[in-house]
């Protein structure tokens, strides 16, 4: 029998990742979409693994699920850690992945320290409360512009240490292996499968 998780998520992107990540595993994943009435988390936190927890009791609690939330940032060096918490809405409220890569990119212009890391922030939690929470950290470099068709967000402006491909250029099973979301699911598993 397949156990129930909900993802507290609508990005049908990460969804999509999420699942195949844990395909193995025997995890049904649920998320908003099932659920199209439940509001989104504000996520009004100074850090990625605040809005991770907050998403993550939301989640719980509306779906009475175990649930399971993540909040990602992309931190660059050169620009003392921006767009961090802010990397899904850097261009503004409303604006599209191709929005906020413009952004940075106009904003590295020039700018030889190319040095950055993803961080994905990964709580797990029950309707009583937090059962944990993980992180994971790939580092890299911006590329001087887009390259790749794959992936999503900022996928093909993050150059991955040691492979000299933008995420965009791997295709997803390679990605899945080794994205900083793969990783911090892979340290959150032995909470998710425990006692379940």
């Amino acid at each position: 029998m397949r156990k129930a998780l909900f993802l507290a998520s609508k990005n049908k992107d990460k969804i999509a990742e999420l699942r195949s990540i844990l395909e193995s595993h025997r995890i049904a994943l649920h998320s908003m979409l099932d659920f199209p009435e439940m509001q989104e988390t504000l996520e009004d936190r100074d850090s990625i693994f605040g809005n991770a927890m907050k998403k993550a009791i939301e989640g719980a609690q509306y779906s009475g699920m175990r649930a399971l939330a993540d909040d990602t940032g992309l931190f660059v060096e050169a620009l003392a850690g921006i767009p961090g918490v802010l990397s899904a809405r850097y261009a503004g409220a409303g604006c599209s992945y191709k929005d906020n890569v413009r952004k940075l990119l106009s904003q590295m212009q020039g700018i030889s320290n190319r040095k950055a890391y993803f961080e994905t922030a990964v709580a797990l939690a029950d309707k009583s409360g937090i059962i944990g929470v993980v992180s994971g950290i790939v580092r890299g470099e911006i590329a001087e512009s887009e390259r790749g068709e794959g992936g999503f967000g900022y996928d093909s402006i993050f150059i991955v240490e040691g492979t000299h491909k933008t995420y965009a250029e791997m295709p997803d099973y390679q990605k899945n292996l080794i994205s900083h979301r793969a990783l911090a699911i892979e340290e959150i598993l032995p909470l998710l499968l425990k006692n379940y």
